[in-house]
Parts: structure tokens; sequence; C-alpha cells
């Protein structure tokens, strides 16, 4: 097995496959390397030697340029290399993608729960929403009553361990975490089987902020109301806030004029107290539960499916495993009539060119272009930016430089 990999025939580098030693001999492509530094597996070393202010290449494309000269064979790190990627990208060509093939896959099926609107939901989950940061208190409280009592409590081991604790306080040293832990969980069987899950959004947003802050978070919660996942929503309000109960009503009803899931608006200083109201929103909440029960999972073609892709986390080789098999899947899902999200757009900085150039019309480059341009403006606006990127996790795996990240992804 090779214990390294060139990922184009352009690289300058070699990914190691598993760790190498300093002094030890690696083949590949009928070239020999003498390791200069003990490279880990996932990061790279270079194939050549190269002085401050050359480029490194990974995918084919520009990820970064050296600080100080590198010898052949030595490992490519943070304290000789800084981030560098094509700035100056545009799109040159014209889309041409061509779709696998999808015979065998054209006839599957997944079971999902079909909406009035023709589009199919993987999951049916009951969405709390606060139109302020206010109502975050008020949202605890019901979180509390509803997910232990309906049976969607995330784990009851730690309040089992902390009963435990209680009960053997006079000889706790005695008492084995391990066996406490792994003590048979209690059975709590789901009130609503065909609900996936009551969803609890708080956030620190709604007012204290700019107007423009607060119609941001409007249309973000319009489009979690919206999601085909979502069976119904209950929205609590204080009432004075920037972002108004009216709002919220207005950017789903602009966003999708044929919504009629149920929906429940509560604001706190239109009820009698704050008690009068949370119990108001649980009663007519189970109300809405019934009724979203009724709706079951039915077979759906996968053409009705719409997946998100999002960053995998710290793993070097991910570039070169599961992204690409993630990449064959969305082409195969498109090609069956369905979606895929990408998201995360400092994943994107050191890719732009590929993605433009990937775009059907010119009107699509240029607003992602301009997306890009403006994210990376506003972070650098307050000492960051997208090169900045990489996390102490991202760079022991070897993902020394963002564009090396986003070029993996």
């Amino acid at each position: 097995m090779n214990k390294v990999l060139q990922i184009n025939e352009s690289d300058n580098v070699l990914v190691a496959l598993a760790n190498l030693q300093k002094h030890e001999t690696v083949f590949y492509g009928g070239k020999e390397y003498i390791l200069q530094t003990d490279v880990p597996a996932k990061h790279k070393f270079l194939m050549q030697d190269i002085a401050p202010g050359d480029e490194i290449k990974m995918y084919g494309v520009l990820v970064g340029k050296a600080t100080q000269p590198i010898a052949k064979g030595e490992i490519m790190h943070t304290h000789n290399v800084q981030h560098a990627s094509n700035e100056n990208y545009a799109k040159q060509k014209e889309a041409n993608w061509t779709a696998p093939d999808i015979t065998q896959w054209k006839d599957k099926i997944f079971d999902g729960y079909a909406r009035s609107d023709g589009r199919v939901g993987t999951a049916n989950y009951w969405l709390f929403i606060p139109t302020v940061f206010c109502e975050n208190r008020n949202l605890d409280y019901i979180k509390d009553a509803l997910l232990s009592q309906l049976g969607y409590a995330p784990t009851q081991k730690y309040k089992q361990l902390v009963s435990r604790l209680i009960e053997h306080k006079d000889n706790i040293d005695f008492l084995k975490i391990e066996e406490l832990l792994f003590e048979e969980p209690i059975n709590t069987q789901r009130v609503f089987p065909n609900i996936d899950g009551i969803k609890f959004l708080n956030h620190e947003g709604g007012c204290g902020g700019t107007r423009q802050d607060s119609e941001m978070l409007s249309k973000l919660l319009a489009a979690y109301a919206d999601h085909p996942n979502v069976a119904g929503v209950t929205v609590l309000s204080l009432g004075c806030q920037h972002l108004q109960v009216s709002l919220l009503q207005q950017d789903i009803q602009q966003r999708n004029p044929s919504f009629n899931k149920p929906i429940f608006f509560f604001e706190q200083q239109q009820s009698v107290s704050e008690e009068q109201m949370i119990a108001t929103a649980i009663q007519q909440t189970f109300k809405g539960l019934l009724e979203a029960n009724k709706v079951t999972r039915t077979p759906q073609p996968l053409g009705k499916l719409c997946i998100g892709v999002k960053c995998g986390g710290s793993d070097g080789f991910s570039g070169i495993s599961a992204n690409p098999a993630v990449g064959h899947t969305a082409d195969l899902l498109v090609a069956l009539g369905g979606q895929i999200l990408l998201a995360e757009f400092p994943e994107l900085y050191g890719a732009e060119q590929d993605l433009v150039d990937r775009c059907t019309t010119y009107e699509s480059a240029e607003k992602f272009t301009q997306l890009m341009k403006s994210y990376d403006a506003q972070a650098r606006s307050v000492g960051s930016g997208f090169y900045m990127n990489p996390s102490p996790g991202n760079i022991k795996d070897g993902l020394i430089t963002d564009a090396i990240k986003s070029t993996g992804a």
C-alpha cells in the first residue's frame, strides 16, 4: 500500500497516508523522497525545494505560499506556509455537467412526510419559536414540562446518576461511575409516535440591536417554520420588541403564500399573567400535536429529497474520502430531481473559481461572487477574515490553510 498520495498531477505536495518518520524514504510516481522532518498522517510534505513566496498547490489549485525556504521532503505547516488562493476569479466557461447513470436508483423510495405544498419532510417536528430573547425563560419552562412527559427527553442516565449519588451519599466513594452510567435507562414511551421531536429555537435577538438584525432574524425564523420537516409551530412573543408577530407572519407569507401548517401565537403583554400564557401555550400545542401525530410516513421518490451538506469536522482525510463520496451522492440525487444545499461560506474560500464555473448562469455566478467578497470584507473589518478560519483541530489534522479546507470540501 502506498504511504503517500498526490491528489492532482499538478500538485507540488504529497499527502501522508500514514505516519512518516524523519529520514524515512518513500517512493511515489517513480521518484524517491527522503523525509526531512516527521510527517504525521494527513499532513503534507513538499515534492521539491521551494523559496519564500513560491506557490503551494493541492487539488490542482493554489492553497498557500511559502513564508520561508522549504526543502523537498519537509512538512508544510503554519510555521512555513500562509494562506493564499486565487482571488481574481470570474466565470470563465459554461457549466457542463454530465448527469451520472441513475438506472439503479430511479425506482428507489424513502418513507417521508408529505406536505400539502408538494414538498416532503424526512422528519416531523414541532417548533417553539420566541420572537425575542425575553421569552427564552418561558421556553425553558415549557421544554422542561413537555420533553420528559411526552418521551422526548434526550437522556435520563445523568438524572439517574444523581439519584444514586443521593441514595448512597454516605458511601459515595464505593460507587463505580462506569457501572452507574451503563445502568438500564428508564424506558420512556413517546406519547406521539409520529412526532419525531419538539425543538426549541432559543436565541438572543429580536430586540436590543438594530432593526435590520431583527428583520433578518424574522426571515430566518420564517424559514424554520416553513421547513418541510416541521409539522407545526408555537410562537411566544413579549409584545414590545422590534421583531413583532406581524413581521414574522408577513415573512412566512412571503416565503410560502400557501403556508397552512398549524401555528399558534401567544403574546405575554396581552395575557392575564405569565403563568396563564404558558399554560395556554402548552394546552394549544398539545392539541396541535394530536393532529400532527395523525400524519404518517408514506413512500416517496428520491427526487423529493433535499439534503443539506456541511463541514464534517477536523479530519484531514475527508477531502480524499468522505467528501468525494458525498459529492457523488449529490450528483446522483440531483440527477434524480432532488436538491443539495451547500452552506458555510468560509468552507468555500479558495474554491470559488470551480464553483462559479459550475453556476448555470452568469447572474448566479455574480451573486455568489458578491456574497463571498462581502462576507470576507465584513470579517476583515473586525480584524478577522476567511484566512483565519482553520481551527486548532484543523491544523492538528493537516488542514493548514483555509484553501486546503475548502478545496477538500
